[in-house]
């Protein structure tokens, strides 16, 4: 990369791999976490192209990084005049219009911010004579514990339809976006870009049936399972994944392990992290931590496509369980347990 004049005749690529080598190793891995495949291979590519640059302009770089990011939560806060208002304060009229400026035009605002902020119970009186589809797409932008109270509280006929039209949702035109807004009496929309937003999905639905109660849960799925039967196999999947055993309490593991077998469990550990892993020798006789450990020393490389199967088999063994009463998974919001 050659140097440059000024921080404007730096591409966002250019200034994110300067923010990187800034920021030094340590910091910049703890980004990297948030990015996506395509953006770390751009950004590494970037970064490894880049010879010099200077002091100044990484001082520059990291100025105007934190002038966005206090921007952005300004705006969360209390939309885009408050931080106006707080940005002038800070660094004066023309630098807030600037920051402002760009932030508008490269970051995208979530849509429904200040639905985010409404009481529940507020909201549900607003939007639950709405269409499903509206509902489905105010929810799609809500937190998911703030979602599932919400959809917990929907008419039973209208629950699974909602969690239906949030599984199917994909991209959602800013124009559509902009309407609902509209209805909901809240500017917003002139912070929407103008390329297509993504909410919704499968992993949506997921995260609030993971935090509705049981009830719901069950009537949701079963509803599912007889209008979408493959999109209902589909969320049942993600519903819990392997690492979740970390949430069971000693006794339940204890039960669910007497279930699986012990070939399949030392390929499910094979690519687990190492607190999934002592979490469950933790929950197994010495011996048998021993042998479960050398297994996984002896049977060298295995396919991830094994390893998903084995650990997929046993969250099918804890949903089980789950079902029959045998063991408590927690989903909090008022999951609590007496003994």
């Amino acid at each position: 990369m050659a140097a440059k004049n000024s921080n404007n005749e730096y591409t966002g690529v250019e200034k994110a791999a300067i923010l990187m080598i800034a920021l030094g190793p340590e910091r910049a891995s703890k980004l990297f976490a948030h990015l996506k495949d395509e953006e770390i291979e751009s950004l590494t590519l970037e970064i490894a192209n880049t010879k010099s640059v200077s002091q100044q302009t990484k001082d520059a770089i990291i100025d105007e990084f934190y002038e966005l990011c206090l921007a952005q939560q300004y705006i969360a806060e209390g939309g885009i005049g408050y931080a106006k208002e707080l940005l002038e304060h800070a660094l004066g009229s023309d630098k807030a219009m600037d920051v402002i400026g760009r932030l508008t035009s490269s970051l995208q605002v979530r849509p429904f911010e200040f639905v985010r902020k409404t009481d529940p119970s507020q909201l549900l009186n607003f939007i639950q004579d709405e269409h499903p589809q509206t509902i489905a797409l105010i929810l799609s932008y809500l937190p998911s514990a703030q979602a599932a109270q919400i959809v917990g509280a929907l008419p039973p006929e209208k629950q699974a339809d909602v969690a239906k039209r949030i599984a199917m949702m994909d991209r959602t035109s800013p124009d559509v976006i902009q309407e609902v807004e509209r209805i909901l009496e809240k500017k917003l929309a002139s912070l929407v870009n103008q390329d297509y937003t993504i909410a919704g999905g499968v992993d949506a639905v997921v995260e609030i049936l993971n935090t509705v109660d049981r009830a719901t849960e069950k009537h949701i799925l079963e509803t599912l399972e007889i209008e979408e039967p493959e999109l209902a196999d589909e969320i049942r999947k993600k519903m819990f994944v392997f690492e979740d055993i970390l949430s069971l309490d000693d006794k339940s593991i204890q039960r669910v392990l007497r279930e699986v077998d012990n070939s399949e469990l030392a390929i499910a550990l094979k690519a687990s992290n190492e607190q999934v892993q002592e979490c469950i020798f933790n929950n197994l006789s010495k011996r048998l931590a021993v042998m479960i450990k050398e297994d996984m020393d002896f049977m060298g490389p295995v396919r991830m496509k094994d390893v998903e199967e084995a650990q997929q088999k046993i969250v099918n063994i804890i949903r089980k369980l789950e079902d029959t009463g045998e063991i408590i998974i927690s989903r909090g919001g008022g999951d609590d347990i007496v003994v």
